[in-house]
């Protein structure tokens, strides 16, 4: 409700409207009271018009009201989770990876999406019908008092149960809609995930097995939604069985009094008959209403629950960092993404500005996280990590970043033209200058043989590009962002010989005059390195140039190498 605030006007209107709908409808049975018996029972034509027209008039503000009500409680609650949505999404921007790595991607869609459009049915159906039912039900209530209390207690005599089942009825519904929104959550994580690894799928035939854990989880889901059609079928009958009993008691007691001219008129009894039907309905739609209410309610515990998640970089520096040299610096780190599992077990080296760094092992060595803690994906767990002589994390996170670039050895790109993809939609960046730096580090020929050339499109992932082309759109963009610090994370990977020798002289031209951190598993990609840090299970094991570690007996980079250089010459 808070988020209503900055529309307190049209808040205002939609409320109004509820009022007034409640004090209107109560209006119609009571002018109809007053046609049956003063002008029907005596003929009277011309009174019998005048009423008729005044019923009309009411109507008719009735309409304008309805039509108020509905647009302003939606217009309304479409903005608020506009609102929510924007929040939710700059707050999930802010998140560190680690909140990635154990959250599922599919289920913070279902948060983004789907959940927020289940709150905005708690204003457009939920809280604002919900009133004007109940400030209707009152007036009616009031009215009915005012008019005869004995059939006003007989018309109530069955409302206690039909409370009692509409209260029944709404705590089932609650813990049904929950299971519903967990298996919306689950199907759509399930579906995502294999959709983007659609590829794994077919390579190792797995389509039956996945079609068939699709049916179970899809199997799931419709059970959780019949769960809730069962208690639809069973409350909505006896409501409505309840209303008609109600009625049915209005008319015996009604019409016996009638008979006996005990002051119960013929009209009083029809009037009486339409506040009943005013009563119950709404009491069996607001069971309804409730749910709406509920699965808004429910979706927003969801939503709220990312909104109040606090995992983001605990410090926040104050230090913006302009025209920083590179000179990076690690001191005693540890690290660990798992508490009492260390990856990183006290790296100490330095990087001065200008010069290339290499960073080799095995597979897990923890040459990755090197890379994420630069960047301040993760927190240290201790240690000291400086860039320029200054902690890292005194520097604000984004202008820190804005000073390295990456070229990932799985390159992401967006559903977007090849021009976006590298400037990232940074207006300061044209397209002459994306053009120069293509020609600068040897791509631009390779992009203008595409159609549509800067401006193709490489759709989603960039699958309309091989992984040595993805890899030379990275390395253009990393170029034109104008990094003091560049990190290439195994950038000649899994790509064929031409894109390779593309990739080495584009590595070359883009690490001139920056620190520069390579990893890289081919060992010939990286002699020129100033220094190459080898490392195991954590730890930092030698370091040297490439030369120096050649010479060393029994040395873990030489042996690697040796390997290495024995397996390309078999192959």
């Amino acid at each position: 409700m808070s988020f209503a605030k900055r529309y307190k006007l049209y808040f205002f209107i939609a409320a109004s409207s509820t009022i007034l709908l409640a004090l209107f409808a109560i209006l119609t049975p009571y002018i109809l009271i007053n046609t049956v018996d003063d002008y029907i029972l005596t003929k009277d034509k011309q009174g019998l018009l005048d009423y008729t027209l005044l019923m009309l008039g009411v109507l008719l503000v009735e309409v304008v009201l309805q039509f108020t009500f509905i647009y302003f409680a939606n217009w309304v609650g479409q903005h608020i989770i506009r609102d929510i949505r924007a929040k939710i999404f700059r707050h999930i921007l802010a998140f560190k990876m680690s909140y990635f790595d154990k959250n599922s991607v599919g289920k913070l869609v279902t948060r983004v999406v789907s959940d927020i459009e289940t709150i905005a049915a708690f204003f457009s159906n939920g809280v604002f019908t919900i009133v004007s039912d109940i400030l209707k039900m009152a007036a009616v209530t009031v009215i009915m008092f005012v008019l005869n209390w004995k059939l006003a207690l007989i018309t109530l005599l069955i409302l206690p149960i039909l409370i009692y089942a509409t209260k029944r009825f709404q705590v089932a519904i609650k813990a049904t809609f929950q299971e519903v929104r967990n298996q919306v959550a689950n199907l759509n994580s399930f579906v995502q995930e294999r959709v983007t690894g659609m590829k794994i799928v077919q390579l190792f035939n797995r389509e039956k097995i996945e079609y068939q854990n699709f049916v179970e989880i899809n199997e799931k889901h419709k059970k959780a939604h019949i769960k809730t059609i069962w208690y639809y079928s069973v409350f909505f009958p006896i409501a409505e069985i309840l209303s008609s009993v109600g009625i049915g008691l209005i008319v015996w007691f009604g019409g016996g009094q009638a008979i006996q001219n005990s002051g119960i008129t013929v009209g009083m009894i029809m009037g009486f008959i339409s506040y009943a039907q005013m009563l119950f309905r709404p009491l069996r739609q607001i069971a309804d209403k409730f749910n709406q209410l509920q699965m808004g309610i429910v979706a927003g515990e969801r939503v709220f629950g990312v909104l109040d998640t606090q995992s983001f970089i605990s410090k926040e520096g104050s230090v913006e960092a302009k025209n920083v040299r590179g000179d990076i610096k690690f001191e005693d780190v540890k690290f660990s993404y798992i508490r009492g599992e260390e990856v990183l077990r006290g790296i100490s080296f330095e990087a001065n500005k200008g010069q290339t760094i290499a960073l080799v092992g095995a597979t897990g060595a923890g040459k990755s996280t090197i890379i994420s803690l630069i960047n301040r994906f993760y927190e240290i767990d201790s240690g000291k990590i400086s860039v320029d002589g200054v902690a890292i994390d005194e520097y604000t996170v984004e202008s820190l970043r804005s000073q390295i670039a990456i070229v990932l050895q799985d390159v992401f790109l967006f559903s977007d033209t090849i021009f976006n993809n590298i400037t990232l939609k940074d207006k300061s960046i044209s397209l002459e200058q994306v053009k120069n730096a293509a020609k600068q580090i040897g791509i631009h020929d390779f992009i203008m043989s595409l159609p549509g050339n800067y401006h193709y499109n490489v759709k989603e992932r960039g699958v309309m590009l091989s992984s040595g082309q993805r890899q030379l759109i990275a390395f253009l963009r990393a170029y034109v962002s104008n990094p003091s610090i560049l990190i290439l994370d195994e950038a000649t990977s899994s790509v064929d010989a031409y894109a390779e020798q593309l990739i080495q002289y584009a590595t070359d031209t883009i690490t001139k005059g920056r620190t520069s951190i390579i990893i890289a598993h081919r060992l010939a990609t990286i002699k020129k390195a100033d220094t190459i840090i080898v490392m195991d299970k954590g730890k930092i094991v030698e370091k040297g140039t490439h030369s120096k570690l050649l010479q060393k007996e029994n040395g873990y980079y030489r042996n690697l190498y040796e390997k290495q250089f024995q397996l390309e010459k078999a192959s």
